[in-house]
């Protein structure tokens, strides 16, 4: 995937010359012309929409003492995947996010916080994570879509047995990990930094084999670019 990358999640506008990949949020339309991956956050909920699932799907939500467990950082809530009853409600809801992205005619799918069960106060595992990744890779092929593994290197070669086509991998350059995605993926790596030191390593080892991208943490439409 060594071509020049975008990564959109945070809002579409109009890509740097040159660019060949694009990632965007479900919600907005792919680039004209470019290769379109399709951001779905199928692990967490999104902050903006945290409120309608405890009204409206608590049952989905992981609860830990009766209080809801969340991702601090990002003001998310964790989604409840510890059985198969609850993994089978969850696709259906993320597969038709796949079905629109699909729709729209996106190239691949992007599923975003595969890792956490690391967030989950031990109540996920990893095995409940690729348990319920089966379930969207197996629907994303079935409409013809790549589909991509976010970041939990920690899983090892388990991603990619379970179907994911490549890797997105944040940081990887300033966690010394982007020679392990590799070793997995191959070329088929999309490597994004947000420290413009760590970007300059990561371009220097290996930006002439993947795609290599410099953004803000918050992905900001028109904020801070760099590709190589």
């Amino acid at each position: 995937m060594n071509q020049q990358f975008d990564y959109q999640i945070g809002g579409a506008y109009t890509p740097p010359s040159g660019t060949k990949i694009v990632s965007r949020d479900h919600t907005a339309q792919p680039a004209a012309g470019l290769y379109n991956i399709c951001y779905v956050n199928a692990y967490q909920t999104q902050d903006f929409d945290a409120a309608d699932w405890l009204k409206n799907r608590k049952d989905l939500v992981l609860h830990k003492n009766g209080n809801p467990v969340g991702d601090t950082k990002w003001k998310e809530y964790v989604l409840d995947i510890t059985t198969d009853a609850k993994r089978q409600q969850l696709a259906a809801i993320f597969n038709a996010q796949i079905d629109d992205c699909k729709t729209k005619k996106f190239d691949a799918i992007e599923i975003d916080n595969l890792d956490t069960y690391s967030r989950s106060q031990g109540l996920i595992t990893a095995d409940h994570a690729i348990a319920y990744a089966k379930l969207l890779i197996d629907h994303a092929h079935g409409k013809g879509l790549a589909i991509g593994q976010k970041n939990s290197l920690e899983l090892g070669t388990r991603g990619k047995q379970a179907g994911f086509d490549f890797a997105i991998a944040e940081q990887c350059g300033e966690f010394n990990e982007c020679g392990e995605f590799t070793a997995i993926y191959g070329d088929s790596v999309i490597m994004i930094e947000y420290a413009r030191g760590n970007f300059d390593k990561t371009c220097k080892g290996f930006g002439a084999k993947v795609s290599v991208v410099l953004r803000d943490e918050d992905v900001t439409p028109g904020g801070v670019y760099a590709a190589c």
